[in-house]
């Protein structure tokens, strides 16, 4: 009698259905072991989940900083400016003075604090002359123009004016004499002083407003022409001269005299 094949039996095909169950089943299984294994290789690197609960708490060093050399800025003083103190020398006799661009006398005499008889002191001291190489020097008393550079001799504050030498009376009438207008004065109170008059006086010296006299200015006065008076008529005060000031120019008329017989004034 023969027999059926193995495989073709119902066992034999039971047994081939196992087998390949098996088969799959150990693929299944070695899959699922293999994706444990890489799952579990993921969860254990540094920074997943399960590092993060098994490693052990590795203590944070404090770092001490080490003090450093700093340098502490020290605030520099404030410099307190000092006041620049324009000391004004005390002179006790004439000094000399070198012009300053923009010098006249009057500021001159105010930079100094010389006084009110300054200007007639400084053209006292400084009179016109001419040198030996025929250079002009001294203050002219007509324009009293100083030019910068110039060395001229000042007075010291409070100089007093020399004394007036008294007029001769004997002086022949018309007789010219120089004089310097200082302050207070005025034509009349001049006139009034020399035995003259205003009209002489203004007439000598070319003068057309007889306010306009300066401190300082020098005039020709031709003295004795009237009779002395007891009185002196009020003054006034002479203007001062400054920058710009157009200051008149005497113009000198000889006086002719008549001599008396005998030769004699």
């Amino acid at each position: 009698m023969n027999r059926p094949p193995l495989s073709s039996s119902p066992i034999g095909s039971l047994r081939k259905r196992r087998s390949k169950n098996n088969v799959v089943f150990i693929a299944a299984g070695a899959l699922v072991f293999i994706g444990l294994a890489v799952l579990i290789y993921w969860l254990f690197q540094p920074g997943k989940p399960l590092s993060n609960l098994i490693a052990t708490e590795t203590p944070t060093p404090t770092i001490t900083p080490s003090p450093t050399n700093t340098n502490t800025i020290t605030p520099s003083p404030t410099e307190t400016s000092t006041p620049t103190i324009t000391f004004t020398p005390t002179f006790s006799a004439p000094f000399t003075y070198t012009v300053q661009d923009g010098d006249y006398l009057q500021l001159i005499v105010e930079k100094f604090a010389l006084g009110d008889n300054a200007i007639p002191l400084i053209l006292i001291l400084n009179e016109p002359y001419i040198d030996t190489n025929g250079n002009p020097g001294g203050i002219d008393p007509t324009t009293q123009i100083v030019i910068p550079g110039q060395v001229i001799l000042l007075p010291y504050p409070g100089m007093p004016l020399p004394t007036a030498t008294p007029l001769p009376p004997d002086l022949r009438p018309g007789t010219l004499i120089e004089y310097t207008v200082q302050s207070g004065d005025s034509l009349a109170g001049i006139a009034n002083l020399f035995n003259t008059t205003i009209e002489a006086i203004s007439e000598e010296n070319s003068i057309t407003n007889p306010n306009e006299l300066f401190v300082g200015q020098l005039l020709r006065i031709p003295v004795n022409l009237v009779t002395p008076t007891a009185t002196r008529p009020p003054t006034s005060t002479p203007i001062t001269p400054g920058p710009g000031t157009v200051l008149p120019t005497a113009t000198f008329t000889p006086i002719n005299v008549p001599t008396n017989p005998s030769g004699t004034p």
